[in-house]
């Protein structure tokens, strides 16, 4: 029984195997360039996020300061 068991676990992880590689054989994997291309919109859009963050963070820090200041004078 053990061992009918341990074919049929076998036999059902080649049959994963076989249905990944079909699977993978379908992808259509993109070119060189659009991945330049997609890592460099990535980049720019990191780069824009970072610096509107940022501004958001030095005006709220400026804001605060100016309210403390007024407080503690």
């Amino acid at each position: 029984m053990a061992t009918t068991e341990k074919k049929k676990l076998g036999q059902r992880i080649a049959a994963w195997f076989r249905g990944m590689k079909s699977e993978l054989k379908k992808v259509i994997w993109p070119t060189k360039k659009q991945i330049v291309n997609n890592t460099l919109v990535v980049l720019a859009l990191v780069i824009a996020s970072g610096i509107v963050i940022g501004g958001f963070d030095w005006v709220a820090s400026n804001l605060i300061k100016l309210l403390i200041s007024l407080f503690n004078a």
